[in-house]
């Protein structure tokens, strides 16, 4: 059983053990509780939009494709514990992955209360589940993680990142994933993944777009 601790509003988040951690988080005042209670629904709505992450981040880099625990493209309204999403990182890709770094979708925990309400969904490197082996299809070790949460607190509605444990994959059996996945590994180690992920924490909680509706 995984160990996790909890955020303020009451997110699993796994523990650090080893490797690189990164936390990022960012917040949107509204006027009053009913404000914020409204505009909770829509970053809930865009944090369980997967396959709109890349619009809905300010600088889109990565995008991410929803997919079903066994790879077929999901058609549905949100993402399960179980479902596998496809990632799409500028470059090459892993052999492993058919040229994609993939990720299962490991929990999804809600929180509902009158002081405070949260919604998050955690992610870890996996398998390609169009492959018939346990290789992980990801530049990051399956030891990884990464937790996003959105959560009213008040007037005020959050938005945070948090990767755990964030160890370069290198010890598959190509050579050449081995040297694509240390690039990008160190890449992020050296913060080049943190635009991607504030830039869509920032997204999260930024201002409705004419086509939504809090």
């Amino acid at each position: 059983m995984m160990v996790t601790h909890k955020t303020t509003a009451g997110a699993s988040v796994p523990p650090q053990h080893t490797g690189k951690q990164v936390d990022l988080d960012a917040h949107i005042d509204l006027p009053d509780e009913e404000s914020a209670r409204n505009f909770f629904l829509l970053a809930k709505r865009r944090l369980l939009d997967v396959n709109n992450w890349y619009q809905i981040a300010e600088i889109p880099m990565a995008t991410f494709v929803l997919t079903d625990e066994y790879g077929g493209e999901a058609v549905k309204s949100r993402p399960e514990e179980g479902d596998k999403i496809r990632v799409d990182i500028p470059g090459p890709g892993p052999s492993a992955g058919d040229g994609y770094d993939w990720v299962v979708i490991e929990a999804i925990d809600e929180v509902d209360g009158q002081a405070s309400e949260m919604c998050s969904i955690t992610l870890r490197p996996t398998a390609n589940p169009l492959k018939l082996n346990d290789d992980t299809a990801h530049f990051f070790k399956d030891v990884a993680s990464s937790t996003i949460v959105v959560e009213r607190q008040g007037h005020q509605v959050i938005a945070r990142y948090h990767g755990r444990n964030e160890v370069t994959n290198t010890d598959t059996d190509s050579v050449v994933d081995n040297a694509r996945n240390a690039m990008v590994g160190i890449g992020a180690k050296l913060g080049l993944s943190y635009p991607q992920w504030k830039s869509l924490v920032a997204g999260l909680v930024s201002k409705p777009q004419n086509n939504e509706q809090t």
